[in-house]
């Protein structure tokens, strides 16, 4: 009886265990889960880091890939792929014949500058910077931005070099999305090659980027942000563009004491931190100045009417009408160009000097006065204007003049220290200078530039080709 019950016993042990190893098995890829351990989840996220890290660098070119916009020329599309297989000879002779078809297109200039740089015998000895622009959704705004950094590597790699060194360029499309400037931002980092990146177009990327480049260490110029969140935001972070704080003052100064009025509405986007930016600056100058702001109206919002915008300032007793408006909701403020009749005086931002607002403003924009960082005609003892306007065969942009001055920024610590650290300790030495498009570079302690901005008043006139013009103002008009 008692072996009988042992081997019940043990029976029964036998088939428990087999039941918690069945168990265990099934449940095993739980306590994986929980663990941490899931290969297939690992497997993907490596995948999708690396398909991110392809992204990115498909979107960086030293010139074998072409990311101006429209159907390249099959000359410019030969010289890339020669540049792709290292084949320098070529690509010279390829990019050379294609700017003489299209002599203003600044991404072939910086390609055939490179491909010298890889023919040369001292191919070796070169520095290396790279330009974030957007050039898919904003393109002319790249373009302007890349003639000014194209300028100034021609006339250095073909005028003494650096201390005996090449400047070579390479070009990032950002797309204006600061998330895939954040992406660029890190691969440039991880870059040891890369010693200083001109970044980027609005303030909103060049502050998520500029996250990067101060923890990497690099230093990058942005020749168009103007956000004030931007001054004092890291020692690796600089501009060649005038702040808003810079612009607003220079317009409130300007509505209260030259033009004698006191009460203004402001059009600003809420969704553009650059936007906001100038309007609350030009908010503050205003109070400080006496005046006062009889209403704000968000260009942004879905329901907004300029027609009914403009009835509600007028009621309100408004003077002036400032557009604090940015690039991509310029439409809407030249709705209220449009609106408002020439009765109210009009003041804008940077972003709404373009050649737009006088196509489609024309006789109702004539005397908005606009607060820019640089003028073609504000210095007449620039040689700046004159060299531009013979490389480019037109005259160039205040982005062009800014983009041309962060990298002549950047050219001139180069040849101090070529180092990332050098670079940055030179920006900010007390010491630091270098000639620019419109006159001396020097750095703030915030990284901001040292210098004013320059009032414009739209005019009739033929320069722009457009039936009108911006006309710099005198300081005493």
């Amino acid at each position: 009886m008692l072996q009988k019950e042992v081997k019940v016993l043990l029976l029964s042990l036998l088939v428990t265990s087999g039941l918690i190893g069945i168990g265990i098995w099934l449940f095993l890829p739980g306590i994986s889960n929980l663990t941490g351990v899931n290969t297939s989840a690992n497997n993907q996220e490596t995948n999708n880091n690396n398909q991110s890290e392809t992204s990115v660098k498909e979107r960086i070119s030293f010139g074998e890939k072409i990311f101006s916009p429209g159907e390249a020329s099959q000359l410019k599309e030969d010289g890339a792929k020669a540049i792709a297989d290292k084949n320098y000879q070529q690509a010279i002779a390829k990019f050379t014949e294609s700017l003489k078809l299209k002599p203003n297109d600044p991404e072939a200039l910086i390609y055939l500058n490179n491909a010298r740089i890889g023919s040369s015998q001292n191919s070796t000895k070169n520095y290396t910077i790279v330009a974030t622009v957007p050039l898919g959704n904003n393109s002319n705004t790249g373009l302007e931005i890349l003639r000014g950094i194209a300028q100034a590597q021609n006339e250095i790699n073909t005028n003494g070099k650096i201390n005996g060194a090449y400047l070579k360029v390479g070009i990032a499309n950002d797309d204006d999305d600061p998330e895939i400037s954040q992406q660029i931002a890190t691969n440039l980092v991880k870059n040891p090659e890369v010693l200083g990146v001109v970044c980027c177009n609005t303030s909103d990327a060049t502050l998520t980027a500029g996250t990067v480049y101060n923890s990497g260490k690099l230093v990058a110029i942005s020749p168009i942000s103007t956000s004030v969140k931007i001054t004092n935001f890291s020692p690796y972070i600089f501009r060649t563009v005038p702040s808003d704080f810079i612009a607003a003052r220079t317009l409130a100064n300007y509505m209260v004491k030259n033009l004698q009025k006191k009460k203004a509405a402001v059009f600003f986007n809420s969704q553009s931190g650059y936007s906001q930016s100038l309007k609350s600056e030009f908010v503050s100058s205003i109070l400080l100045e006496g005046g006062e702001i009889s209403k704000e109206f968000d260009l942004s919002k879905a329901d907004f009417s300029a027609a009914s915008s403009l009835k509600q300032a007028t009621e309100q007793g408004a003077q002036v009408l400032m557009l604090a408006a940015n690039t991509g909701i310029l439409d809407k403020a030249l709705q209220v160009v449009q609106v408002n009749q020439k009765r109210l005086t009009l003041l804008g931002g940077d972003d709404v000097y373009t050649l737009k607002t006088l196509e489609i403003g024309r006789e109702q924009a004539v005397g908005m006065v606009l607060a820019v960082p640089w003028h073609i005609q504000g210095n007449p003892k620039s040689e700046f204007p004159k060299t531009s306007r013979k490389l480019w065969g037109a005259d160039v942009s205040w982005r062009t003049a800014l983009a041309y001055d962060a990298t002549k920024a950047l050219i001139a610590a180069l040849g101090k220290d070529p180092t990332r650290s050098g670079i940055q300790k030179t920006l900010v030495s007390p010491g630091f200078s270098a000639t620019g498009a419109g006159g001396e570079i020097r750095f703030l302690p915030s990284g901001d530039r040292n210098t004013s901005v320059q009032l414009v008043k739209i005019v009739p006139g033929s320069r722009s080709r457009a039936g009108y013009d911006f006309e710099p103002i005198s300081p005493s008009n």
